[in-house]
C-alpha cells in the first residue's frame, strides 16, 4: 500500500465512524421528542384535548385531573404520573371511570 492510499483507507474509516457516531446519537434524540397521550395528568383548562362532555378540546377540561382528558407527555413518563383522579393513583393511556 502506498502511502496516499493509506491516507485515504484513514480517511474513509474516519468518516465512516464519524457518521455512525452521528446517527447513533440522533437516535436517542429523535426518541425524546416522542410523545404520548397520558388520560387523568393535565390541570383544568390545560389539557391537549378530548376532554369529554361538555367540553371541545384543548384547553377545556372543567377540573384538575379530568379522567376523560388527556395531555401529551414524554413517551413512558404517563403510569409514573400523578393522577388523583385514577383508579391506580397515576396517569393512564385511556380514559378511565374517576374515582373521585
Amino acid at each position: 500500500m502506498t502511502a496516499s492510499t493509506k491516507s485515504f483507507a484513514s480517511t474513509a474509516v474516519l468518516a465512516l465512524a464519524l457518521g455512525s457516531a452521528l446517527a447513533m446519537a440522533a437516535a436517542p434524540a429523535a426518541a425524546a421528542d416522542e410523545k404520548e397521550k397520558c388520560f387523568g395528568v393535565a390541570m383544568a383548562g390545560k389539557n391537549d384535548c378530548a376532554a369529554g362532555a361538555g367540553t371541545t378540546c384543548a384547553g377545556t377540561s372543567k377540573m384538575d385531573y379530568q379522567a376523560n382528558s388527556w395531555k401529551f407527555v414524554p413517551a413512558g413518563t404517563c403510569e409514573t404520573m400523578k393522577s388523583m383522579s385514577s383508579p391506580t393513583g397515576m396517569g393512564q393511556k385511556m380514559a378511565f371511570p374517576a374515582k373521585m
